[in-house]
Parts: C-alpha cells; structure tokens; sequence
C-alpha cells in the first residue's frame, strides 16, 4: 500500500477538522484529513441545529466563540459562500428566581470578556421577541452579536475552501492504529495504507476516546444522545434563539430559533445523559420537547413538524473541551470533548489550532489552553453547557 508525507494530519473531517483543515493549509502545512464517512461532515456535523454563541460561563469558550462569529458573519462577504448566518441573538429566559439569580450572576464575568449581554426585565424582553409566554416570566439575557447558520452549508465551505488550499481529504477510510515511535507520534495506519506526519490531531469527535486508546491514552469523552426536530417553514416570527435553562422531568434544559429559510428547530438536553452511540429517534422525544416549546411559545402550537433526528454530543465530565499537546506522545493534538458545541467552537478552534503549531500563540490564547488543558483537574462545571 502507498505512503505518503504530511506536515500534519487530521482526523476527522467534521465541525473541528474541517476547519482546521483550512486554516492550516492556508498557512502553508501539507495536510491529510482522513474521515471514517463517505464525505466532510457526516458525523456530529451533519446533527448540529445552528447555533452560535459566545455566550458563556468561562474564558475559554466565549473568547473562542467570539473568534468564531467573526468567521462565520463575515463568511460571505470574504469567501463567497451563503452559509445561511443571521445574527439573530440570544435569550436565555428566566421564569423562576433560581434561573433569573444564575443568569444574573454570570453577567459581570460575560460582559468584563467583552460580551454584549444585559439584563431585560419582562417588558423589555417581551419587546424583542413577544410571542415568549408572558405568564411567570421574569425576564432574561440578552445578547445581540450571536447568530445561527446553517451547520451543513458550513461545514462544506470549510471543505471547499481546505481544497482550495491544498488539503487532501480521504474519506471512507478508518484509522486502525497510530503509528508511534518510541515518544513521538509518526503518523497514522489506516485501512487503505499509512499515512506519515510529525504532527496528528485527533478531531475524532464521539469517537475520540477510541482515537486516544490507539495511543495508551484515555481521553474522558463519552457521546451523549440529544434528539432534535424541525418544522415546515413558515414567516419570519422571532430573531433570537431562545434557551429555557430549567430542570424539567427527563430534561435539563430546552432551546429553539427560527432558521434563515423560515422553519423553526428545537432540541433539549435529555436527563439522565442518553449514553452510548444509538442515533435512532424515539417515539418519546416528540411528545417531550413540544410541550417544552409550547409552554414558552404558544404561539408555536399549529406549525407541523417535518422531521426528528438523533446526533451524538461528545461529552467531558466538566463540560468544556480538551484542546492541547499530549504530554505522553510528542505531537499528538487533541482537539475533542466539544460537548455538543463543536459547531460554535470549530473556527476558532480551528485558529487556536494553527497558533498552536505555528508556535505564535498569544497571552489570551495560553490562558484557553490552560483552561482546556488534557492534564487539568475535571471539577469545575461549565454553567451554561
């Protein structure tokens, strides 16, 4: 079987590698992105509902979103592509005292990182999106500069755009070992012959744990079912994507936004974690997630709703992702654990990425890799995961 030589490998061709993928050849490195499916972003990507965010609880991820949105708002301008951004916003609703002191407090550290979050009591949140259920409603965050897009045209951009660069993608190949020698990684065996490079990133996503396992190393992330479902399209009825943080029976909290082409997507986080790789829909979802979207939106209740489907969210113990050098195989890069938010993450992270290889990583960059460092302590819990 052939060899061949890369400056870096990717595995993985999903909302991490792919644009990884793209930042690193427009940098000047020979890149190999090999991926298990027949085509980019038919893994996790493909299951993603859209949304964007910078906000968040830590450093980390809003500093990494932040550099996301930046990509994706000025995607079409710079590249071309219509990838389906509106910058919509987002609304985290609070109906109960518990909800309305945790957003509350979370403010002095979203805004002091340069986020455009407030407070609005009932009144004025009902003046951004009015159709939200007024009953018990106490009010909400804010924040104007997130968005959504459309994760499938996205996702193909990147790999348009990586292919442009030079990357060369391999798909429907399956890595069966890592090619190692004494510390330092070498590259990577496949079923289709090896592949040769100084440097690997393992962007496996729900299948990174078994990625790292090929090295003697275990990676904490474990994929999580979370179903979704989308309506047929209808006018334009609100802007932001709304997230209703309560604990109900069988689930842990519930978002939903009106997509660019009209139809409204919704998705909640089940409790308890639906464990494993089963990416069958169920009959319970349904019936689940509506009473959830009605109970805030009754406005909602005629739209018919034209599929489901089931994705995999690559979960950690602390809630944030795993990005850095493997301390145990020299170039090993892990960029995995993205805990259902790889879609938002993936640009930025794909930036961080070529930073990190490049050796030009900055001060706030060093402070994101400590945070998501695979040697840190897992006991802090993102808020807002």
């Amino acid at each position: 079987m052939p060899h061949h030589n890369y400056d870096v490998i990717i595995i993985g061709a999903g909302s991490i590698g792919t644009p990884a993928a793209m930042m690193l050849s427009k940098n000047g490195y020979k890149v190999a992105v090999i991926d298990r499916f027949a085509s980019a972003g038919q893994g996790s990507n493909k299951t993603a509902i859209g949304g964007i965010r910078a906000t968040h609880s830590d450093l980390a991820k809003i500093k990494l979103c932040q550099a996301s949105i930046e990509i994706f708002s000025t995607w079409k301008e710079k590249y071309g592509d219509d990838i389906e951004w509106v910058q919509g916003g987002y609304v985290f609703v609070a109906y109960r005292e518990e909800e309305r002191t945790t957003l509350k407090n979370l403010l002095l550290n979203q805004t002091s990182q340069g986020l455009d979050i407030n407070w609005l009591d009932k009144k004025e949140l009902l003046e951004i999106v009015p159709d939200l259920n007024p009953t018990g409603l106490l009010g909400g965050t804010y924040s104007r500069q997130d968005g959504n897009a459309s994760p499938l045209l996205t996702n193909h951009a990147f790999f348009r755009h990586a292919k442009l660069q030079g990357a060369e993608f391999k798909f429907q190949t399956e890595i069966t070992g890592l090619i190692i020698n004494g510390e330092q990684i070498r590259g990577v065996n496949t079923n289709k012959g090896n592949f040769y490079a100084p440097i690997v990133i393992n962007a496996a996503g729900a299948w990174a744990k078994q990625i790292g396992l090929m090295a003697g190393i275990g990676l904490p992330v474990e994929p999580d079912s979370h179903e979704a479902a989308i309506t047929e399209a209808v006018q334009r009825l609100f802007f932001p994507l709304i997230v209703d943080i309560r604990p109900e029976d069988e689930s842990s909290n519930f978002y939903f936004y009106q997509h660019y082409t009209g139809q409204v997507v919704f998705c909640l986080t089940p409790s308890p974690n639906q464990w494993g790789f089963d990416t069958h829909e169920t009959s319970a979802f349904l019936p689940l997630v509506t009473k959830r979207l009605l109970r805030v939106m009754p406005r909602l209740q005629n739209i018919r709703v034209r599929r489901t489907w089931r994705g995999l969210y690559p979960m950690t113990p602390d809630g944030f992702p795993i990005i850095g050098f493997s301390s145990k195989v020299k170039g090993f890069l892990q960029a995995v654990g993205m805990c259902g938010q790889g879609y938002m993450l993936g640009p930025g992270v794909g930036e961080l990425l070529t930073r990190l290889i490049d050796g030009t990583t900055t001060e706030t960059d060093r402070k994101i890799l400590h945070l998501l460092s695979p040697e840190r302590q897992l006991f802090n819990q993102e808020m807002l995961k």
